[in-house]
């Protein structure tokens, strides 16, 4: 009996002793990780974090960073504009201004414009193409694409695939931005192989709606709206605001009004 009590007492005894082992092999492994933790822990920048927060999350890299997380980083860290977000616009700018502790630089509201008006009525196609319906795919045959015009739209919506907003579209064959919709984030710009789109200011109402560096001839013969060269807006701006370049008219928004003195004068009335 007495063996029996003093076995019991002995196993009971060992679970205990190795209860105890157990448990204080865990609390030093947690306060080596609790001191570890410590002395490797990356600072967290609390306006970076509350900058972040504001950011809308499209990830789209219109701001010129990798994603938002990269935009909210350079702001917490000076090296990238409160207003630097084309998605947020003003009303984000404000509120990482308000946590910047600076004033919010609104600018200028920008969209995209397709700098081709060459649409199914007015531009003449030279062959019938039966690829792949992708603009870059299209860029690729003779000619960079079916149209005479080999500066024009290829109209198979390219742009259309990559904007977030919705903001692009094809109508009867060329791309056509909403700049309601348009956030500026420049993605339908990096796609384009034809490079015809460009930002200009929201307000802007005058364009040219041409891209193309042929000569006249080759001009007419293609398009009913191909910019000529002939230099006649140039002549007529009173601020300067338009150029004619390598055969195409190109207008400095910067310097242009509005006033429609070019778009009067243009023979070919593609200044709209």
């Amino acid at each position: 009996m007495v063996n029996m009590i003093l076995a019991a007492f002995s196993g009971g005894m060992g679970i205990v002793i190795a209860a105890a082992i157990v448990s204080g092999v865990g609390v030093l492994i947690g306060l080596f990780l609790g001191i570890a933790g410590k002395k490797l822990e990356i600072p967290v920048d609390e306006k970076e974090v509350a900058v972040r927060a504001e950011l809308p999350g499209n990830n789209c890299g219109g701001c010129g960073y990798a994603g938002c997380d990269g935009l909210a980083a350079a702001i917490a860290a000076g090296k990238a504009p409160v207003g630097g977000c084309p998605v947020g616009g003003v009303a984000v700018a404000s509120k990482i201004a308000a946590i910047m502790g600076v004033d919010a630089d609104a600018g200028v509201r920008l969209a995209a414009y397709v700098k081709c008006a060459g649409n199914c009525d007015k531009a003449k196609d030279e062959y019938v193409y039966t690829g792949i319906e992708d603009c870059r795919m299209a860029a690729m045959v003779p000619d960079g694409g079916a149209k005479m015009c080999s500066y024009g739209c290829l109209g198979f919506g390219s742009c259309v695939s990559v904007c977030d907003f919705d903001a692009v579209h094809v109508i009867n064959g060329v791309a056509v931005v909403d700049t309601d919709l348009c956030k500026a984030c420049g993605k339908c710009i990096a796609k384009c192989p034809h490079h015809l789109i460009e930002l200009a200011p929201y307000e802007q109402k005058t364009f040219v709606g041409c891209s193309s560096h042929d000569k006249g001839k080759a001009v007419t013969t293609a398009c009913e709206l191909g910019c000529i060269g002939c230099k006649k807006c140039e002549k007529t701006c009173p601020n300067g605001a338009i150029t004619v370049t390598d055969f195409c008219a190109h207008i400095d928004y910067e310097k242009c009004t509005n006033c429609g003195a070019c778009k009067e004068a243009c023979p070919r009335h593609v200044i709209l």
